[in-house]
């Protein structure tokens, strides 16, 4: 059985997406190149900015640039599609909306493997608190104090890489969140997924559990499609 092939809305930021793809690739037990999961990467930094969109409220609205891509990637052939930014899915539904293909939603995903945990402390860009991402799922989320700094480590992270110093913005971050009494910490940033090393356990990151969902889809046995 062919796996399906899932396409990426990909390049925000474009380091968190091919770290998307390498953890597919070692997460799929394979014997020969014809075992691992098709992916068609849609890899477009030039998507508007969901930080000016959303918290300076001047920037250009994303969403027509995201639908063209879905578009384009189910036209290209794609079963699914995924996109590896949690900012982002502020604009899941027109998304979804837009194609004929299921969105494996990252957040609804998310959510769900965080739920069982109780308190659940959210580390990503300070418009998913803004924004009330996590909000109906997770309503008794716990924030971070200084949500600027983690905007500045997002902004280390897309500049420079994993550095220490943004690590040590993440990590701080974290030891606010466990003296707020978080049972658990989801990484809800994809940068912030490049160095998840700052984060103890119990930690979920998002990035991991939309692989699973990658792998889970892409090789399922109910399938009609051939």
């Amino acid at each position: 059985m062919t796996p399906r092939t899932i396409g990426v809305l990909g390049g925000m930021g474009p380091a968190a997406t091919v770290d998307l793809m390498q953890r597919v690739i070692n997460a799929v037990g394979a014997g020969d190149d014809a075992d691992h999961v098709p992916m068609l990467v849609d890899q477009n930094p030039q998507v508007p900015s969901r930080i000016k969109a959303l918290i300076d409220q001047t920037g250009d609205d994303p969403a027509p640039v995201l639908i063209a891509m879905a578009q384009r990637l189910q036209t290209a052939g794609a079963k699914a599609l995924v996109m590896p930014c949690n900012t982002a899915h502020h604009y899941a539904d027109a998304i979804a909306d837009s194609v004929d293909i299921p969105f494996l939603n990252m957040i609804h995903l998310a959510a769900k493997a965080a739920q069982k945990h109780g308190a659940v402390g959210v580390l990503g860009s300070p418009a998913i608190k803004q924004v009330s991402l996590y909000a109906k799922a997770l309503p008794n989320a716990l924030y971070p104090a200084d949500q600027d700094a983690l905007l500045q480590a997002i902004r280390m992270v897309k500049m420079d890489g994993p550095t220490d110093s943004a690590r040590a913005i993440l990590q701080a971050a974290s030891d606010d969140l466990a003296a707020q009494g978080a049972a658990a910490q989801l990484i809800a940033c994809t940068e912030f997924s490049l160095i998840s090393d700052a984060v103890p356990s119990p930690c979920i990151d998002t990035l991991d559990v939309l692989v699973d969902a990658i792998i889970d889809f892409s090789f399922r046995s109910d399938r009609n499609d051939g």
